[in-house]
């Protein structure tokens, strides 16, 4: 378990948060389901921490989308769905801003980064104080993206509104 230094805590316990209500899309690969928890770890979510990644805006899921498929050496998904989900988060740090950014030590470099370390020290610590999620920029397209902290204290109501098959290739 990582250790955080007090004034790093402090400073992200004084980033206001909401409630947050409303729609997001989740692009998925192959039979994954939308409501598949990630603990592996990826930008936002060291190992261990579970998260759901979706995004604002049916363009920027696609988009966030397209960039998985650009860094595979091969094509390795037959299928790929967008998934509409109306979600019901607690405690959601919003970082869209660039002075929200600039004031947890981020820029937008940092999230561009191949390099997820200062993004997953941020979003290891909002999990680990127990907030439900952190709307950010995305990195892909200008638009942004909801990570849903799943585990303790972070909890989410999620139910799925629609989908959409962007592919489906059963030769693959």
């Amino acid at each position: 378990m990582p250790t955080y230094d007090r004034a790093f805590l402090t400073a992200l316990e004084e980033l206001p948060t909401t409630e947050w209500r409303g729609r997001v899309w989740r692009h998925m690969f192959n039979e994954y389901a939308p409501e598949r928890i990630n603990t592996g770890g990826a930008r936002w979510n060291p190992p261990g921490v579970g998260a759901i990644y979706a995004a604002l805006e049916r363009e920027t899921a696609i988009a966030e989308g397209d960039h998985m498929i650009h860094v595979q050496p091969r094509r390795i998904f037959r299928r790929r769905v967008l998934y509409e989900l109306a979600v019901e988060v607690d405690q959601v740090v919003d970082l869209t801003d660039p002075a929200s950014l600039a004031s947890v030590g981020l820029t937008m470099a940092d999230i561009a980064s191949d390099d997820f370390t200062a993004c997953q020290r941020i979003g290891g610590a909002i999990a680990w104080l127990g907030h439900g999620g952190i709307l950010v920029p995305s990195a892909r397209r200008d638009g942004d993206n909801m990570v849903i902290l799943i585990g303790p204290g972070g909890d989410a109501e999620i139910e799925r509104v629609s989908q959409e098959i962007l592919f489906d290739d059963p030769d693959l």
